[in-house]
């Protein structure tokens, strides 16, 4: 009997796709041909690979209005943003594509006479991407784009949520001309995905979730020797000093906090700020959220979604409820908001204050448009709190001093240390997580090393 997949739209509770879900003998076949695939991709240059995968992103962005759409009744963000995804995408995959020779070619040994020694970068071999929704391409692309580049076969499998990602990316390959087998992809229940993972023809894995998921992932690959990339989330901090500019500091912050409904692993979910400006930011931030029109995420004056389904809001209810009874105070409006209600995915912005460390709020992950903003009084303040959370993704500084942030950046324990900006992912730079929030890196020419493996040749060239 086949079993179904169902996505329900948090536009309006629809089922909007329905999908078979693939079993052991659709995984074996998948890995099968993509192994006879990859062997021939290997071996060809680069510079040929390359070319392939710029026509395929050239056939992906051709169809940015549709994906666009897509991505708005799949998993929820305003149409008015949904094509920045796409746009996102193309930026990384470029890059990606045109540092590939560099970041791919040999590294050559000093001079040592009557040798020649040199260490290549050679392809794993098969790449199993698991992706999320809640930013279903940029997330998928930091590994599927590189991974085929490095001359990997991969097999996608994409969250429940957002099933027609995987179809698209597929059908941006097809049209490129790219090897029958090379990229696949497969809807899957959570059993079936560890066993693609633990299927030793799997050479590594790149998982992008939950921390349990991540722990499932390592224990699924345990047997069979894959080694695994795994970015796990964040409860990403920022930090206003008393020299930030302030209008600044407000926009890029609350942007930060409720862009995507709140929904960004990178996204900002504390904030410390100097005294002298935490009257004016906290006034400032409350100003910003009240101007978000909440509402349907095909509409195109709506700037604020709703969040991925109605457990998801309720979840994120709860732990604001949670944080006012232990004494915080919520200073967003809520009957500003006609759109939010109880039982539904549409949630409100919430702006929370006098909280602390003692409420879980402000240490555990959090996914959705709440922030919790604390007022310090010293840098060393700000840098014990900004560190006092079980994951290290990113995290933010707001000053006019670069000594100042290069000295706070070195005390804190994240992956990316961000100056007057947040929640963006730089393709040139390595995307990486400490604690829990992963380990490994996609992005940049360190990405590509995960994506690969050294091979040394030592040749004697006078005998």
């Amino acid at each position: 009997m086949t079993v179904m997949q169902k996505t329900i739209s948090p536009v309006d509770g629809s089922v909007y796709v329905e999908r078979p879900l693939a079993g052991v003998a659709e995984i074996d076949a998948a890995l099968t041909d993509a192994a006879k695939a990859q062997r021939d991709w290997a071996n060809l240059a680069i510079s040929e690979r390359v070319r392939l995968l710029t026509q395929a992103v050239d056939a992906f962005v051709a169809e940015a209005s549709g994906i666009a759409l897509e991505i708005s009744w799949q998993m929820g963000r305003p149409i008015a943003h949904s094509p920045s995804e796409v746009r996102g995408f193309e930026e990384r995959a470029r890059y990606m594509l045109a540092t590939a020779e560099e970041s791919l070619a040999a590294v050559v040994a000093p001079p040592k006479e009557g040798f020649d020694r040199r260490i290549k970068r050679v392809p794993l071999g098969i790449v199993a991407v698991v992706a999320p929704w809640n930013y279903p391409y940029l997330t998928a692309v930091n590994a599927v784009i590189p991974a085929l580049a490095a001359g990997n076969a991969v097999v996608l499998k994409h969250s429940h949520q957002t099933p027609l990602c995987a179809e698209r990316f597929a059908a941006a390959f097809a049209a490129a001309g790219l090897p029958q087998g090379l990229f696949s992809y497969l809807h899957l229940s959570r059993a079936a995905t560890a066993a693609l993972m633990a299927d030793p023809r799997v050479a590594h894995v790149c998982f992008t979730g939950s921390v349990d998921g991540g722990r499932a992932v390592v224990a699924a690959t345990a047997g069979g020797f894959a080694t695994s990339g795994l970015e796990l989330g964040g409860k990403d901090p920022a930090y206003v000093r008393a020299d930030a500019r302030l209008e600044h500091a407000i926009d890029s912050l609350a942007d930060g906090a409720f862009f995507n409904a709140g929904q960004s692993c990178c996204g900002i979910k504390r904030i410390y700020v100097a005294d002298a400006l935490y009257d004016r930011f906290v006034e400032g931030v409350v100003a910003f959220a009240h101007a978000y029109q909440l509402g349907s995420p095909i509409d195109p004056s709506t700037t604020l979604g709703p969040v991925v389904r109605t457990s998801a809001a309720d979840w994120i209810r709860g732990q604001v409820a949670d944080t006012v009874r232990r004494g915080a105070r919520q200073l967003v409006e809520q009957s500003r908001f006609a759109a939010s209600q109880a039982g539904t995915p549409y949630l409100a912005p919430q702006v929370l204050v006098d909280v602390d460390h003692s409420m879980p709020f402000m240490r555990e992950e959090s996914f959705g448009p709440a922030v919790g903003i604390m007022r310090v009084s010293s840098d060393d303040e700000a840098v014990r709190l900004m560190n006092d959370s079980d994951f290290g993704l990113t995290s933010a500084v707001y000053t006019s001093d670069d000594d100042a942030a290069e000295r706070i950046g070195d005390a804190l324990e994240t992956g990316t240390v961000f100056q007057n900006r947040c929640d963006y992912l730089d393709p040139a730079l390595a995307w990486t997580g400490v604690k829990n929030s992963g380990r490994g890196c996609t992005l940049s020419r360190v990405g590509y090393e995960q994506l690969t493996r050294p091979k040394s040749f030592n040749r004697r060239t006078v005998i």
